[in-house]
């Protein structure tokens, strides 16, 4: 992500665009060939040296085209005009275009490679999910609900949703890609009163782009917002995941635990501490993206064809969200990959109210037997609550009357079966029945 949004890599991106609209201009028989070559050439810019033209342009963009400007024709872009030539190359630099014509496109291109690293690193995720899958996907484990005992289920469960759920972002992310890799070359108001359309296609297509359909001085903010509330989605994905670790990570529960280093420091006063930071980074960070989404959302509304109220905020938040993207990505990958899990105590914490969980199992078969939905459930509550003051619930279960006169020994041993629980539990990460 630094290699795409340093400002070494924005400044590359809008000499890129500069020379692709000089290729355009050339193209429509604009640009003289002798001048488009001595441009390619010479066409460089130097950071340093913008910042110190801007302190005159108070404006980044000017003082970048007069950078290269300079660089092309060999005289100091701070010169007084006598000292400047009338008819160099240099001239074409910038030629026909308004500034949002270079920032938006280069903003185009950096996004959509933005996406490709951030697809990657979803990938890279559900690698390390699926190996935890690959070793223990058949583990049995309580299920909870309101954080709760509910009923049991596979670790394999939890992570197939984690799977399934990146899988959905990684798709909304491929439309978005589409979606933002547009440029524009339509002018200070979008309307092309100097480039043609034709030559703006032309100059969008060198550059991997397809043209706005109908840009104002901007490419409209709908793009932008549409792709940080995707973003937003899937670090709120990573968040529940985060979080899921971190509770399964409490003492009292100790299912799974964080990779623990020699020599790490939990706590600088309890020795004994293993903390769940790393989750419990991915989770504040994730908050952070979804405020860049709203920034990015109220980023949407621009006064007539252009105002400067949404680029103050992008300067921060475009950068930041794909950074912040790819940093929850990566941390929690190095997570997962590092997690310890725990059988045994999945185990004890799955016999921990003994046969109870499976209470609806045998309310399904009374209901089965012929008995009414209420009068089976009435009959599986009494049991429960004989367990829940000491009995041992099958044994509860087994003594009913209406049980005995209703089930058989087998549909109870069935009723009462982890393996019959879990027979369609996930056995793959794959979506079809057959894999």
């Amino acid at each position: 992500m630094e290699r795409l949004w340093s400002r070494e890599a924005k400044y590359q991106r809008w000499l890129e665009v500069e020379l692709a609209v000089c290729e355009g201009w050339a193209e429509a028989g604009v640009v003289p060939e002798h001048d488009l070559a001595v441009v390619r050439e010479k066409a460089r810019f130097d950071i340093a040296r913008c910042d110190e033209i801007e302190k005159v342009t108070r404006h980044d963009l000017m003082a970048f085209v007069r950078n290269v400007s300079e660089s092309v024709s060999g005289i100091d872009a701070l010169a007084p005009e006598t000292d400047r030539r009338e008819d160099g190359p240099e001239r074409w630099i910038h030629f026909g275009v308004t500034s949002y014509d270079v920032i938006d496109t280069a903003l185009g291109m950096m996004m959509r490679d933005s996406c490709d690293v951030l697809l990657a690193s979803i990938q890279g995720l559900q690698a390390a999910i699926r190996g935890q899958f690959d070793r223990h996907g058949a583990t049995a484990c309580i299920g909870r609900t309101h954080g709760i005992h509910a009923e049991p289920v596979t670790f394999g469960h939890k992570l197939q949703g984690w799977w399934f759920e990146l899988e959905r972002s990684a798709e909304r992310l491929k439309a978005c890609r589409e979606e933002i890799a547009v440029g524009k070359a339509s002018g200070a108001v979008g309307i092309h009163a100097h480039l043609s359309p034709e030559t703006e296609a032309t100059i969008c297509a060198s550059l991997g782009l397809k043209p706005d359909p109908n840009s104002t001085q901007i490419v409209a903010r709908d793009r932008h917002a549409h792709l940080l509330c995707c973003l937003a989605v899937l670090a709120g994905t990573c968040e529940r995941i985060a979080t899921e670790l971190r509770n399964l990570q409490r003492t009292e529960i100790l299912e799974v635990q964080e990779e623990f280093a020699a020599g790490q420091t939990g706590s600088s006063a309890m020795p004994h501490k293993r903390n769940p930071w790393n989750s419990e980074t991915v989770c504040g960070l994730a908050r952070v993206v979804r405020g860049n989404a709203h920034a990015a959302l109220e980023s949407v509304m621009t006064w007539h064809e252009r105002d400067l109220s949404n680029s103050s905020a992008e300067r921060i938040i475009f950068p930041d969200t794909f950074h912040l993207a790819d940093f929850i990505l990566v941390r929690l990958t190095r997570i997962l990959n590092g997690l310890v899990v725990m059988p045994d105590n999945m185990a004890r914490n799955l016999r921990l109210m003994g046969d109870l969980v499976f209470s609806e199992h045998v309310m399904v078969a009374l209901i089965e037997s012929g008995l009414s939905r209420e009068a089976a459930y009435k009959v599986a509550q009494r049991c429960a609550a004989q367990a829940w003051d000491g009995a041992d619930f099958r044994t509860a279960v087994a003594s009913d009357p209406e049980v005995q006169s209703r089930l058989s020994p087998e549909r109870l041993d069935e009723a009462f079966s982890l393996d019959h629980h879990l027979r369609h539990a996930p056995k793959t990460l794959s979506g079809t029945p057959e894999d």
